[in-house]
């Protein structure tokens, strides 16, 4: 399952990142982000309008926002 489609609230193990569907900057700051495979993630908020962008993900102590298509790129399971 992808993280754009996780659960609002639970907690997710990343079990994989297409690093090939993300542009080589944003796949950089990403992983300085500490997002890649085996980090903990959870999905704290989601957009309110039609495309629910962006979402709002806690990793570790820090919250990141990412886009839609980011977390499309990011699959992960439940922990």
């Amino acid at each position: 399952m992808t993280l754009d489609a996780f659960d609002h609230e639970k907690s997710a193990r990343i079990t994989a990142v297409d690093w090939a569907a993300l542009a080589e900057d944003e796949g950089k700051r990403l992983k300085a982000l500490g997002v890649d495979e085996g980090a903990e993630v959870s999905v704290i908020h989601r957009g309110v309008f039609g495309t629910r962008d962006p979402l709002a993900i806690r990793i570790g102590r820090m919250t990141i926002a990412l886009r839609r298509a980011h977390a499309l790129a990011i699959e992960v399971e439940p922990v």
